[in-house]
């Protein structure tokens, strides 16, 4: 219950310490799960339990669950279980949300076709090859070939590494945007209203 209140809460209003430990293996690991219902979007053609579906209706119910966050979470600790229950259940649901803005970001920009996936692979690792082998012709003779495949293999190598942590990175960067945006609002809202106008004690 303290990690879900932590990670969900907030340091504003939980009062565990999630906020000062490192949590870099969760980052990776939310990372991974967004790309995987981007994958899985991405091959059968249809969303994963609605995620990636994305419009008007799901930015106003997080626009309305974002600027009540404060109000909704104030209290928290003075709740019985049933009530912190429900709390959590929201923050969750709004996680939900962002999980589906990003996927219905990733899945917008991607324009290759399923099928075109392996002709797109291999007509980009021939120009690579291509490329290394007139860059080396010139200079290494009878060697430009193999050296031109060792080039074009590193190459490829270090994109694919590339594109596999950004791949993982983006999706948390953007949940952090939010995150961050929260706080600042959690924060103004809590210093100028609640600590005035709802005293806690």
């Amino acid at each position: 219950m303290d990690y879900l209140e932590g990670l969900f809460l907030g340091r504003i209003w939980s009062d565990t310490d999630f906020e000062n430990r490192r949590h870099l293996g969760l980052f990776i690991l939310y990372g991974l799960f967004v790309d995987c219902v981007v994958l899985y979007s991405f091959v059968f053609g249809k969303h994963l339990l609605g995620f990636g579906s994305f419009g008007v209706l799901q930015w106003i119910v997080f626009g309305l669950l974002f600027l009540g966050c404060p109000f909704i979470c104030f209290r928290y600790y003075r709740m019985p279980l049933a009530g912190k229950i429900l709390i959590l259940l929201e923050k969750i649901f709004k996680s939900y949300l962002v999980v589906s803005f990003t996927t219905s970001q990733i899945l917008s920009r991607i324009t290759i076709q399923k099928s075109g996936i392996q002709e797109y692979l291999m007509t980009y690792l021939n120009q690579t090859l291509e490329s290394y082998t007139e860059r080396f012709a010139g200079s290494t003779g009878s060697f430009a070939t193999v050296i031109a495949v060792l080039a074009g293999g590193i190459h490829v190598v270090l994109v694919a590494v590339l594109f596999t942590a950004a791949a993982i990175a983006i999706p948390g960067i953007i949940y952090l945007i939010f995150v961050g945006l929260q706080f600042g609002y959690d924060w103004l809202i809590n210093r100028f209203v609640i600590k005035r106008f709802f005293p806690t004690r």
